[in-house]
C-alpha cells in the first residue's frame, strides 16, 4: 500500500501532498524543535486555527458502496508568513490535522509555507521531515509487529482423486 511519506526525498523531489500528509501526522514535539525560530514571529492569520467536525466515508470492502462512518475533530488554519506586514508574494501555509490541537496545525501551517520556498525545502527536509519519516515508519512497523502477532494462518488440504481413502461407490 503507498503511503504520501513512503517516499524518500533522494528518489523524487518532495511534493507538497506528501508534506502535507506527513505534517497533518507528525508529533508535536518533532515540530516544534525544528520550527521554533520561524514559530515564534506572528503570522498573518488568514484563517486563524479554528476546530470542526469532518465526516469521514469508508467504502464495503475498500472498493464498494461508500457510507459515512463518523464524525472527527478536525482543526484547520491558513498563515502567511512575515508579521502583520508580508512580503507580496509570500507563500500561505495551511494544514488540516485530526484532533483539537491548535499548535498543531499552526506549525504544520508554518512547516508548509516554509517547504514552498525551495531554497529552503533541502535543509527542512533534513531537519524536520526526516525525523517524521522516520518517526511514521516506526509507528507502522509497531502496528504491523501487532498485528502480526495475532496472524492467523489457514490452509487446505485437498483430497486426491483415486486415493485409498475414497468409497468404492465415488469411484464410479
Amino acid at each position: 500500500m503507498f503511503h504520501a511519506f513512503d517516499t524518500e526525498p533522494a528518489a523524487r523531489p518532495l511534493r507538497r501532498a506528501q508534506w502535507l500528509a506527513m505534517l497533518a501526522r507528525a508529533p508535536v514535539s518533532l515540530l516544534e524543535p525544528a520550527l521554533a525560530q520561524h514559530a515564534e514571529t506572528p503570522p498573518q492569520w488568514l484563517r486563524a486555527p479554528e476546530t470542526g467536525l469532518v465526516m469521514v466515508q469508508g467504502r464495503a470492502g475498500g472498493t464498494g458502496e461508500r457510507f459515512n462512518l463518523g464524525e472527527v475533530t478536525v482543526t484547520r488554519c491558513a498563515l502567511r508568513l512575515g508579521g502583520t506586514a508580508p512580503q507580496p508574494g509570500a507563500a500561505v501555509g495551511v494544514a488540516y490535522v485530526l484532533g483539537r490541537s491548535h499548535r498543531h496545525a499552526q506549525l504544520a501551517a508554518v512547516a508548509d509555507a516554509l517547504l514552498q520556498d525551495p531554497a529552503q525545502q533541502a535543509a527542512l527536509d533534513a531537519r524536520l521531515l526526516a525525523p517524521v519519516r522516520a518517526h511514521l515508519a516506526a509507528l507502522r512497523a509497531q502496528r504491523h509487529a501487532r498485528a502480526q502477532g495475532s496472524k492467523v494462518e489457514f490452509f487446505t488440504v485437498a483430497r486426491e482423486a483415486g486415493g485409498a481413502d475414497m468409497d468404492e461407490d465415488d469411484s464410479e
